[in-house]
């Protein structure tokens, strides 16, 4: 190689090298600022899971404190003032304040708690809402009128929703209540003969209906 290509590549190399460092100089920042942005999201990450865990450590310090106290009624009124953070935590909330408003007597007041989750805020899983109507209904029986406890299972009792068996024996005790006999033991039968029925269900229901007269329908198979 002559001494004339060594110099001429010698500055060709130079000037990649200038051009290298004017980029650098101007747009160095951009890589600069891309690895803040992912160091600080990371951090950001991982402060939102520390606040999320502290959040849920506060609640449950809460829910404890609240459920040891003497006696039902005095849980129930330590559940009902506790200001929770989360919608989640607000639905095991106040199933936990009816529960124990019902365990001290007080059906109104749990019925209504419940009502109040059923007809709630929006954001609320469905199935609380459905498990939350079912429970309110079942609490308050003949108090409240066949044809309202009717309306509110059925609206639980379409098939292949979560609770649609345990309202139809619902609705057939008020079908009995309205001396509809007949209409209870063809939804009982309807329960038995469901894929999804429990064991437990089907032997209530099966016990119903011969109580009304009736053979369950599994006795013939």
């Amino acid at each position: 190689m002559s001494d004339t290509d060594s110099f001429i590549e010698e500055v060709t190399e130079e000037v990649r090298r200038d051009k290298l460092f004017a980029l650098l100089r101007k747009y160095g920042w951009i890589g600069v600022l891309a690895v803040l942005l992912i160091v600080g999201g990371a951090g950001f990450k991982e402060w939102q899971k520390a606040q999320a865990r502290a959040e849920a450590e506060a609640t449950g310090d809460m829910l404890f404190a609240a459920v040891e106290k003497n006696d039902d009624a005095a849980r129930a009124e330590a559940l009902s003032a506790l200001e929770v953070p989360s919608q989640e935590a607000e639905v095991v909330v106040d199933l936990l304040t009816a529960a124990h408003q019902l365990a001290s007597g007080d059906k109104a007041a749990a019925s209504a708690t419940l009502d109040g989750l059923a007809g709630g805020d929006a954001e609320t899983l469905e199935i609380y809402r459905q498990i939350a109507l079912f429970k309110s209904v079942v609490i308050q029986g003949a108090a409240m009128p066949s044809d309202e406890r009717r309306v509110r299972l059925e609206s639980l009792a379409t098939p292949g929703a979560p609770l649609a068996l345990l309202a139809e024996e619902q609705l057939a005790l008020v079908d009995i209540e309205d001396g509809n006999t007949e209409a209870a033991i063809e939804r009982l039968q309807g329960v038995i003969a469901d894929a999804a029925v429990t064991a437990g269900l089907r032997r209530r229901a099966s016990q119903l209906i011969v109580a009304l007269g009736g053979t369950p329908q599994a006795a013939n198979q």
